[in-house]
């Protein structure tokens, strides 16, 4: 038969002179985000988002009861209570698919069946660790911009480049838009506003990734100094992102703000000022190869091996476990964003997570006899459905190979951690991570 009467999907791969009869396997993205999740289960008749509660601490009792109180049935004791916090996982459907004609497989030089199998898999594990990636950080760009216009002379309302982080404020635990009573405290420039409206632009014109631009509107006028173009604007409640040489936002980086082993130990001793608990006794960092590289060429860094490069573990692999509290997680689905400013220069960004980071929660009716009934052929591998459906169609030659999942991630906050029950914390919504940009 003629090789053009073939899909030109499936041409290539049937033999035609001398080919390697077997499919030779492509480059694959290194994962690791969806490791920091802590997997839960999203119950049957639930609906499609589950709101959970987390309750925090009372605060500690410095003052001894006094003996001329100690009366009566209360003992002269007020009740007192914890506060408690909430957030939401919401789940959706995950899915994508593979046609696999037999009769053209035969024909074929390797086994397409396994391979459209492979293929599957890492599609599958590759997005749910974008979704998780994505999951993560969002929160915790939350709160960190900076002016995009310039005002023209002073006024309640500034234009900026990321309005996540100033869009809720916490009343009482629970996420609520601001404006009203609900209200925030945001710097922008050198003085304090208080924040009393967002409005989010459409489209989005946000240069950071996955951000979302806007305006925010502040009960009195901002001073024209503060609003100009390029000033930082910080949420009282913004999360911590460390930058080299005091860079307060993410357009002042410049060439030569490389990764440091400062930075890392900054981000270290934030985590532990907020008391995060560590994963398996250290905390985790993912960084991409270019990220690693600049921390080999950090001073700091090197000092540390005078001596000892031939024996250490550390420039034998290339990559540093376990190492000042820290577990480097190579990957290479990092977020890498050009520079806003242009000119060719890139951000990069590790994280550094501690235990909680994430919630991954995952549909338990995924399997269930209802969804997938006892003779189809559904395999739950790592939490993902695989299914293979037999062929239907009028010659029965087509088999479908797929995957699916049916779940969501969510970043939880630690709002009821505060100086009033750890009096190292910060004031920041969202504490289990500490983000790192810098120039690359």
């Amino acid at each position: 038969m003629g090789i053009q009467n073939f899909p030109a999907a499936l041409q290539p791969i049937i033999q035609q002179g001398f080919l390697e009869r077997e499919f030779q396997q492509a480059m694959r993205s290194r994962l690791g985000y969806r490791a920091v999740a802590d997997r839960v289960e999203f119950a049957v008749g639930m609906g499609e988002t589950l709101t959970k509660t987390r309750a925090g601490l009372k605060p500690s009792v410095t003052v001894p009861l006094a003996p001329a109180t100690n009366t009566n049935l209360d003992n002269g004791l007020a009740a007192t209570s914890y506060g408690v916090e909430q957030f939401t996982i919401t789940i959706n459907h995950y899915a994508a698919t593979t046609d696999l004609n037999m009769v053209t497989s035969r024909v074929g030089i390797a086994n397409q069946f396994l391979l459209n199998a492979t293929i599957n898999g890492e599609q599958a594990a590759r997005s749910l660790d974008e979704l998780a990636r994505n999951a993560l950080f969002a929160p915790y760009f939350g709160g960190n911009t900076r002016v995009r216009t310039t005002l023209g002379s002073a006024g309640p309302t500034v234009a900026v480049d990321d309005v996540r982080g100033f869009q809720n404020v916490f009343v009482n635990g629970v996420q609520t838009p601001v404006g009203g009573a609900a209200s925030m405290t945001v710097m922008v420039g050198v003085n304090q506003y208080l924040l009393v409206g967002v409005s989010v632009d459409n489209p989005t014109i946000s240069s950071a990734p996955g951000g979302i631009s806007g305006t925010l509107t502040f009960s009195n006028s901002v001073l024209t100094s503060d609003a100009t173009a390029g000033n930082t604007i910080t949420a009282s409640t913004a999360s911590s992102i460390q930058r080299p040489n005091n860079r307060t936002n993410t357009a002042q980086l410049v060439a030569g703000d490389s990764l440091t082993m400062a930075s890392l130990l900054n981000a270290v001793a934030t985590l532990r000022q907020n008391a995060v608990p560590e994963i398996d006794g250290v905390f985790n960092c993912y960084l991409d190869p270019v990220s690693a590289r600049q921390l080999f060429a950090d001073n700091d860094f090197r000092q540390l091996f005078v001596g000892a490069t031939s024996a250490n573990q550390v420039f034998k692999r290339g990559m540093i476990n376990d190492f000042l509290g820290l577990r480097f997680i190579p990957t290479t689905e990092a977020y890498v964003q050009a520079h806003p400013s242009g000119g060719g220069a890139v951000i990069r960004r590790p994280i550094v997570c501690g235990a909680g980071a994430l919630i991954e929660g995952n549909f338990a009716g995924m399997a269930q006899a209802d969804v997938a009934p006892s003779d189809s052929i559904v395999s739950i591998v790592d939490g993902v459905a695989m299914v293979t459906r037999e062929p239907i169609d009028r010659l029965q030659q087509i088999i479908a190979q797929s995957w699916y999942w049916i779940g969501g991630f969510a970043a939880p906050s630690d709002t009821t951690t505060n100086p009033t029950t750890v009096p190292t914390a910060t004031n920041a919504a969202f504490k289990r991570c500490v983000m790192i940009e810098h120039m690359g």
